[in-house]
């Protein structure tokens, strides 16, 4: 796999990480944070497929234009919907409108292990407990894996939100994260790159 390269863009109030995964010929998208679709616009780029680790206002804020700029199909766990985007929920905790572009998903992936897109074979791991949708898509090839807001270095998605469930998430990563190889690259939804092994070893929600 030394043609892929990923690229990552991060932007919006909650400065939320999409990363552009180029491999033989191919542009795929994983989530849709605020103004993504420019960004990859400027890069002159045709984009295939927009995937979503799951459906939290922020990663899915650029949805819309991305597909109105690219015509492009949506893979997601879940048909999209306010409980799972809660957008109305963050307007009332911010005091601030929080449009959502509608867009729509052309592939369900719930119950699915496995995806094969052009030129990308991808291992889907679903872990709810941040959100009910959340799926991690592992390039195992690469040993990367897209982990959207589940895992962070040092840290966890968080889990006070409806739907939210602690236990449930830590369990997750133990079973479906922990078997992984421990130099697997963690792509997280926030803040910078980690691994497998780090995060099984120094994760202090998980010692």
């Amino acid at each position: 796999m030394s043609d892929m390269e990923i690229s990552v863009f991060c932007g919006g109030l909650f400065q939320t990480n999409g990363y552009l995964v180029s491999v033989g010929g191919k542009n795929w998208l994983f989530d849709a944070p605020e103004g993504i679709a420019d960004w990859i616009s400027e890069q002159g780029i045709k984009l295939d497929g927009l995937l979503l680790t799951h459906q939290h206002h922020d990663h899915v804020i650029g949805a819309g234009a991305v597909v109105a700029a690219f015509e492009c199909p949506v893979w997601a766990h879940s048909e999209p919907s306010e409980d799972l985007t809660m957008a109305k929920r963050l307007e009332q905790m911010m005091g601030i409108p929080c449009e959502l572009e509608p867009y729509s998903v052309d592939h369900l992936i719930e119950g699915e292990s496995q995806l094969a897109l052009e030129g990308l074979n991808l291992n889907l791991h679903h872990v709810p407990g941040h959100s009910p949708d959340s799926v991690c898509f592992e390039i195992e090839q690469a040993g990367i894996l897209l982990g959207g807001d589940v895992l962070f270095r040092g840290g966890i998605g968080r889990t006070d939100f409806p739907h939210g469930d602690h236990e449930l998430l830590l369990s997750g990563i133990r079973e479906k994260l922990w078997p992984l190889e421990d130099e697997t690259q963690v792509l997280p939804g926030h803040g910078p790159t980690t691994t497998i092994g780090t995060e099984k070893a120094t994760n202090p929600f998980l010692q």
